[in-house]
Formats: C-alpha cells, structure tokens, sequence
C-alpha cells in the first residue's frame, strides 16, 4: 500500500508540473523565430565562407610583407639568387650604410640588409629598417637566405647540381591504420583539425546558447514578467523549463547543420570523383593538375614560381579530392552528448547569474568565473591534437568543465578507451546535478531580488540558505 500510495503521489506531482510547459514555450517561440530558421540554413553556409576567408588569407599572406628590402652584399655571392627568388622584395644596391640611413630616416626606402662577407660560414645578415613591418619581413629573408646559403655550401663542397636536387628531394610521409581486415589510409591529421573544429563550435555554441538562457532570464525579471509567472510555477521548475527548451532549441539547430554536413561531404566526394576521378588516377593528369594548381597561386609571395613546396602543397590537395574521410558514428554521437552535457551544466549557471541582476551590464563581472571554464580548453587545444593520448591530454579532458570540448578533440583524434568516455559521461553528469542544485539556490532567491547588484559573497549566502 505505502508503494502505491508513493508511486501515485509522485505521478501526481509530475502531471501538474509546469516544466514542460515551459520547455514547449521556450522551444516553439525560438524554433518559429525568422532568426532560428535564418541562423540554422544560413549558418553553415556562413562558416564555410569564413574558413575559406581565413585559409585564402593565410595562404596568400603567408611570410608576406609589404617592404622592399635594398640588399646591400659584402660577399658577393647572395644577393643575385636573393633577387632571382624574389624581385619584388629584393634588389641590389651598392650606396653605403650611411647613405642608406639618410634614405631610411627621409621615407625613400623601407630598409636594408647587409649580408656578412663570411656569410657562407657564419650564415649572418643584418636587416636595418625604421622598425615594425612584422615578423614576416625577417622570416621572409631567413627562408630565402637559407636556400641560398646551404646551395653555395654544398657547391664550396664540392657538391653537384645532381646532388643537390637529391638532397633536397622532400620526404613524403604518409600514415596507415592497422585493422582485423589489413591496412587502411589514416586521416590522422584530417581528423585532428575537424577534432578543432567541433571543438571550437562547442564552445561557440555553449556561449550563444548560455546568453540566450541569461538574457531571457534578465529579460523577464528587469521586466517584472517573471513576478507573475512565479506565482503559478515554482523557480526552479521555470529555470529549468527555459534551459531545457532552449537546449532543444540549440540542438535541433545543430542536429539540421550535422545533416547538411553529411549531405554536402557526400555530394563533394561525388563531385569529385565525377569531374576527377580518372585525372586523379592518371600520373600525367595528377601533374597537369598541380601545374594548374601552382597557376592559380601565381600571386602569392613567392612570384609565379613553381616551388617544390607549392607542388608538394598542391599534391596534398589533389589527393585529398580522391580520398575524403568518412565521419565515424561515435565521433557524431560524441559531439551531440558533449554538446548536450556541456549546454546544460553552463547554462544553468548562466540562469542563476542572469537572475541575480536586474541589467546584462551588471552580469558581466558575475559571467567571469562561469565563462573562464569554456575558454582555458580552447587554449589547450593545439596541445591535445598534437598529443591526444598524453597524460596531460587525458586528464585535462577528464575536468568536466572541459571535458565537452577536449574529448571531443581526442574523440576525433584518436582511439580514445571506452573506460575514459564512460568516465568523463559520468563526471559530466554528476557536475550538471551539482551545477543544477547550486544554480537554483541562486536562482529561487535572485529572480525575485531587484535594486541592488550582488557581490559574490552574497551569492555564497543564497546557496547556504535552506
């Protein structure tokens, strides 16, 4: 009987709960926004123009600069190749120190550099300029020189041009995967950088969503809103409603782009492979388009040359349109839960920060020990893909504060144990109940508190209050 009793009751209890009113609320008011279906559609198209922006800008700004250096060569054995390179960048003068610091101080050249007469020994060279101008204007020269200098040393040794163009043959290193059926291609730093990637947008996501929760929050009590609405539900059944409903809202949006993800890298490995699938496979076509490649990179800072490095680049890239990688299934699950998790245990503190002041001005020194968290991972992260299995890398991700956004890199860029995965699931659950139980303190007594902005320490009183 008292089984019966208990059971009934607890049904009871949750039939009259508002919660997924408010859930259902907060969902259909933001799914049927102009802004959610723009933001969902848009978005992905959006990303993909800015990393096209960032790596065309990478690739054509790469070691460039602006400045024109006067080379000024006591050896007389550099400055020649130096101008071969790079015409643009470089030409010969024969004025002196002084006259080219005259020259300097009235704005007529950007600089100068002098290469030492023992230079093939001692590898020196000084540049003299009015400052600034970056670090490319010395990495620039530093690589040029480099090229330089060691062929006339192989040459002062006796060298041939033969064995030189042997010597400096690039090394080609390529990575297999061992599986029960044999051997397979190992996209180990393809994944890497989707590992970034994923990880990047979890933090993206976690901040746009953790605002919305705490500027509906602010919203509703600076407008006395909430005044009422506590009166027919209780606080923490509406804070948890609105986080609840907008984390469907995030993640039907990222459940749409993860769609259109699949579709798009299906349909570019079709594309592929339809326009260039026999050039690809053909030697002489592999070239030619490499040679076509290198012509579309003629404005680069490197001139119209054809360098080693740029052909090396470009067959990188005409092998990667024959072999696009196929995302696993975990890595997809992986980062929709670590979403999911990392959503809830900051949005709720998000919630009980938004409640407590009156303005979103006012929240922004009580969001810094929440926000913190979210960015010490994307610090990290250059460390975790060069080194997913480290130490270092598998306790950092096993911090649940950090562990949606690291674990979703190592996820992406090893074979993370199923014992770490299960670990950081429980972890994460354990600190969004935590999360939840310290942020609806706050948020039962702050929501209906107005005129005064709270210091963290009475913050600390609300928790301790039964």
């Amino acid at each position: 009987f008292f089984i019966k009793f208990k059971n009934l009751k607890l049904s009871k209890m949750i039939s009259n709960s508002k919660i997924w009113t408010i859930v259902s609320h907060e969902y259909m008011s933001k799914v049927k926004s102009k802004g959610f279906i723009l933001g969902t559609f848009l978005g992905p198209l959006t990303f993909l123009v800015f990393i096209g922006i960032v790596v065309l800008i990478n690739v054509i700004s790469q070691d460039d600069t602006s400045k024109k250096l006067a080379i000024l060569d006591k050896s007389n054995l550099i400055v020649n190749e130096l101008v071969k390179i790079d015409s643009k960048k470089y030409y010969q003068t024969n004025k002196s120190p002084e006259e080219l610091n005259k020259l300097i101080l009235a704005d007529k050249i950007d600089g100068y550099a002098i290469i030492d007469e023992n230079v093939i020994d001692n590898g020196k060279a000084t540049i003299y300029s009015k400052g600034g101008g970056g670090s490319g204007l010395v990495t620039y020269l530093e690589s040029n020189l480099e090229q330089v200098v060691r062929k006339n040393r192989l040459t002062k040794s006796g060298v041939s041009n033969e064995m030189m163009e042997f010597i400096d043959k690039r090394i080609d290193v390529s990575t297999e995967k061992i599986t029960e059926n044999g051997t397979e291609k190992d996209y180990t730093e393809a994944f890497a950088f989707i590992g970034y990637i994923l990880g990047f947008a979890i933090y993206m996501l976690i901040f746009i969503y953790g605002s919305f929760v705490s500027r509906a929050v602010i919203e509703e009590k600076s407008n006395r809103i909430v005044e009422i609405i506590v009166s027919s539900v209780k606080p923490f059944e509406l804070m948890f409603g609105k986080v609840i409903g907008i984390g469907l809202v995030g993640f039907t949006q990222v459940g749409v782009w993860i769609i259109l993800f699949i579709i798009f890298s299906s349909s570019a490995g079709y594309v592929a492979n339809t326009f260039w699938g026999d050039k690809l496979k053909d030697k002489k076509s592999q070239e030619q388009l490499v040679k076509n490649m290198n012509k579309m990179n003629s404005n680069s800072p490197m001139g119209s040359q054809m360098t080693d490095e740029n052909m090396e680049s470009n067959q990188k890239v005409a092998n990667m349109l024959k072999n696009i990688p196929s995302i696993s299934p975990l890595l997809v699950v992986g980062f929709l839960f670590y979403f999911l998790i990392g959503y809830l245990i900051y949005s709720t503190l998000f919630a009980a920060v938004g409640s407590a002041v009156d303005q979103e001005s006012d929240a922004a020194q009580l969001q810094l020990p929440v926000s913190l968290p979210v960015i010490i991972p994307i610090l990290v992260i250059p460390q975790v893909m060069s080194n997913p299995d480290s130490t270092f890398s598998t306790i950092m991700s096993l911090i649940p504060f950090f562990t949606p956004i690291l674990m979703t890199v190592r996820i992406a860029a090893t074979s993370v144990p199923i014992w770490q995965i299960a670990l950081s699931i429980v972890l994460c659950v354990l600190t969004f109940l935590g999360a939840l139980w310290v942020s609806a303190k706050i948020y039962k007594i702050g929501i209906l508190m107005t005129g005064k902005k709270p210091s963290f320490k009475d913050l600390y009183k609300w928790i301790k209050m039964s």
